[in-house]
Parts: structure tokens; sequence; C-alpha cells
């Protein structure tokens, strides 16, 4: 064992105890002499010490006492028995299989409403796609091209003219106001920015909104086009514009900061005891304006009354909503002169469905055979309608093979009667049926008056002779220099099409 080298509690005791003689002599340790010789001591050999063992170095543990009644942990007192918990009332027998089964079937329909509001939400989002993407995908032509080379300029020509007369008619308030604020719903490609530019009023600040992002983006690079051709004393001043891509049927524009600095009400429409709401006393604009757009809308009501909350919201009271859209007139008389006395067979609005009119693709022949599944599942050919289909060689208008309109003409309920519109150098994109009345209607549940509602045949036979409508339809062509009709008669039964309106905030 190694030696110790130092004192320890263990060894203290083994020491010398010193004497009157040692006086200052050192004591014995390892290589010094002892007392009284001069002799040194080897290293390692200690006289009169022990060697002392490494175990009688190492301190003995401490023996554990007894604890004491004090420390030692108290008993657990075991506590007393549970009870059986309290039986439930009895039912009668089968009450509990009944009750279950409630509760299922309540599940089930949860379930069943969730996922057909999840269908309805990607329903609606793919249509807005689908719209936003075949407007996208229409090639920008110039100014020149539609006057030289258009197979449709005269019919061009005229809708532009119709459009033009809206506005000069009815963008300006009855109470003048210094600055005129417009919002555009679906301004497209701004092809109507030159049309409020020319407006009796100039307006100070113009809003286009649409859900096709390259629309928005052509939109813009014409108005920054006429920034660059205002520059010069003796011009208007341009009108400040900006441009949004945005749904405008189901979602709020009310959360564009440019709407909100004018002023949108979200509570505009009917309450629930079906009182009007939502009237501001203050802001807003002065024309909200709907150019061939507003159709679309009626494939729900959900986006019918989302599209009426938008124009009502952002419009001040006794402001104007104006457009042109298709005239369920025209439809219904169409489509009965078209069944030529065949059967007709009971439908409803598919809505996408589907198996609906979503199924059927225009390209196809209109006699593909339609099937449907019989209660055992079977599949089995579905009783087809008669083809509805008119036109002439620059329009056409087909409505679905796998249902029939109304035999009164009356379209109940009004959304969701879908038909294919095609028109040359246009786009192909599936259209709805907005049936006049059920429309004005609605328009009144939020607020909106009528006030105009003439076809576009009739806007040109009341206008043709205005002091400022007639030479503006002759600088547009619609008038040739002998000042004949320029639109051709194909032309103008496709124009016949469509109907103008307007309506204000009350």
């Amino acid at each position: 064992m190694p030696r110790q080298t130092g004192d320890t509690p263990a060894t203290s005791s083994a020491k010398r105890k010193r004497s009157p003689t040692d006086g200052n002599h050192a004591s014995v340790q390892d290589g010094i002499s002892t007392p009284g010789s001069n002799t040194p001591v080897p290293v390692g050999k200690a006289p009169l010490r022990k060697r002392i063992r490494e175990s009688e170095v190492r301190p003995s543990k401490r023996a554990r006492s007894p604890l004491t009644s004090s420390q030692r942990p108290a008993q657990r007192e075991p506590s007393p028995p549970r009870s059986p918990p309290a039986a439930a009332p009895r039912k009668r027998p089968g009450a509990g299989a009944r009750i279950d089964a409630a509760a299922r079937q309540a599940v089930e329909d949860r379930r069943r409403q969730r996922e057909e509001e999840d269908r309805r939400q990607i329903a609606a989002r793919n249509s807005n796609d689908l719209v936003a993407t075949h407007y996208n995908m229409v090639p920008q032509r110039g100014r020149d091209w539609r006057k030289t080379d258009s197979s449709i300029r005269g019919l061009r020509s005229f809708n532009n003219w119709v459009k033009s007369a809206l506005i000069q008619k009815f963008s300006r308030p009855d109470i003048p106001v210094q600055n005129l604020l417009v919002l555009d719903i679906g301004c497209g490609k701004g092809g109507d920015l030159q049309k409020w530019q020319s407006a009796p009023q100039v307006p100070a600040l113009y809003v286009g909104i649409d859900p096709a992002s390259t629309s928005v983006d052509q939109a813009r690079g014409r108005y920054q086009e006429m920034q660059r051709r205002q520059r010069g004393p003796r011009r208007r001043p341009l009108f400040d514009a900006h441009f949004f891509a945005q749904d405008c049927f189901g979602q709020s524009i009310g959360n564009l900061p440019i709407i909100q600095q004018v002023g949108f009400d979200p509570h505009a429409g009917p309450s629930a005891n079906g009182n009007i709401m939502g009237r501001m006393a203050r802001g807003g604009f002065d024309v909200v304006s709907m150019m061939f757009c507003l159709h679309y809308s009626f494939e729900s009501e959900d986006k019918a009354r989302g599209m009426l909350k938008n124009v009502a919201g952002a419009l001040k009271k006794g402001g104007r909503f104006l457009g042109v859209m298709p005239n369920s007139d025209v439809l219904r008389t169409k489509s009965g002169d078209s069944k030529e006395g065949g059967k007709v067979h009971p439908s409803e609005p598919t809505n996408g469905n589907a198996g609906g009119d979503d199924s059927w693709d225009p390209e196809k022949p209109a006699d593909a055979a339609v099937t449907e599944k019989d209660t055992n599942g079977t599949a089995k050919k579905t009783a087809e309608v008669p083809a509805l289909e008119w036109g002439n060689t620059i329009y056409k208008v087909k409505f679905p093979p796998t249902r029939a309109l109304p035999a009164d003409g009356v379209f109940r309920p009004p959304y969701g009667w879908k038909y294919f519109y095609f028109l040359e150098e246009a786009v192909d994109v599936p259209e709805y049926v907005v049936p006049w009345e059920g429309f004005r209607a609605l328009a009144e549940e939020y607020g909106l008056e009528l006030q105009f509602r003439k076809s576009f045949a009739e806007v040109w036979e009341d206008n043709k002779g205005d002091r400022e409508l007639g030479p503006l339809a002759d600088r547009m062509g619609v008038r040739g220099q002998d000042g004949r009709f320029s639109v051709t008669q194909e032309e103008m039964e496709a124009a016949s099409f469509y109907h103008a309106f307007c309506f204000y905030k009350i």
C-alpha cells in the first residue's frame, strides 16, 4: 500500500509529543535527522511510528440510527370501498337503439352538409377560374385591327356606342358633385376607359376590378398609354385610376384599401325581417358599372346576392348602378320558337351538379348518349330533350340537351340556368340566364330601384338622332360617311340579344 505522506485525523494521535528538551530541534520527518542525532534517518523508515494501513486511515461509516416515531412516514389509511355508480334510468326496450340511430343520422347529416358546402365552394372557385382563364387567353388586338380586320366590326362598334350612350345619359348625378367617383366591376381589358374620359363629367377617381389578372394588367397598360397621350395644355385632365384583380361575386370588395377609403357599407342588403339595411349617409361611389358580366353571377343565389351586396355596399345614396347583359325575354321567345311543338320535359336547374349540364361538352355531338343510374345502380339512358339552339353565322345560343326549359317560360328558381353563347372573336364560356323580373325583385331587396331598361335596338332608335349621341355614332363607325347604318342584319340580330339597364340606390 502507498505510504501516507500527510497527517490525517486517524494519524494525529500516533505523532510523538514534543518534550521541553526538544527545544528547536525538528521533528522526525522523512529524510531529516532526529532530535539529538546528526544522523539522517533514511526515507521510508520512521522509528517510533507504526505504518498505518489504508484500512485504518479510511473513516468508518456512521451507523444509522433507527427512525423515531416522529420521523417515520405516516401510514396511509385504507380508503373506503367505492360505491357502485348510480344505475342509469332504464329505457323501454329498443329506445337506446333508436337514440343511437338518430345520433348517427345527425352526424351523417352534418357530414353531408359539410361536403355539400365544400363542393359548392370548389365549384364556385372552379367557375370563377374558368371565366378568368378564358378571358386571359383572349389575344390583345389593337384598335386598328378592330376597325379593319375584324369580321364583326359593325357589331363591335354598335355595342361600344350603346355603352357610351348609357354612360352619357346616366353617369352624371342629378345633384352635381365636385368629384365623380366611378367603380367598374368587370372592367376587363379597360375597353371603357376612353368612354369615361369622354363622359359629360370626367371622373375624379376610377376603380376597375376584374377576376382575370391578365386582363387587369392590360387595362393598366391601356391607362398608362392614355397618360402618355394626355400630355398637352388643351387636353382634358385624365382621371386617377386604380386596378385590382379580384372576384366580385364570391368575395367582398370591401377589403380593398381604395374601396374602404371611398366608403363601403358591409351591412347593405335585406335584414332578417326583410328591411333594407346599410344606407350610408356619407361616402360611397356615384356610379357602379357592370358591362357584359352580370350574367355570370346568376350561376347561384349566393353569387347573385354577393354581387348585389358589393354593388349596394359601394354605392352612395342616390348613386346609379348601370350596365348591359343578355335579355331573358329574348331567351324565352327564341327557346319557345325552337321547341316547334316538341314535348316539354320537367326540368330543374342543375347548379353544376354531377350528371347535369356541367357534364355536357359543346364540342361533342348534341345527340351524344347521356346516362344516369336507376334505383338499382344500373346505368340507363336518360330521356333527352330536343336540342335548343338558334343563331346565325355570327352568333349561336345552345342549351344543353340534358334538360328542358320551363314550359311557361318562367325560370324558377331564377338561378343556375346555363347555356352556351358562341360569338365570332369572343370568349366562349358558359353563361347563365338572368330572369329579368327575378333580378329586379332581388335588386329591390338591396335598395336598388329600376330607372331605365331597354333593348339595344330600342336604345338605337331612341338616340340615333340625339345631338350628341348621333354624331358619336358617326365617329364610332356605327353609321358610314353616307349616313347609312353600318351594322349588318346578322350583327343586329346578335346585338338584340342584350339590353341596357340603370338602377339608383334609394
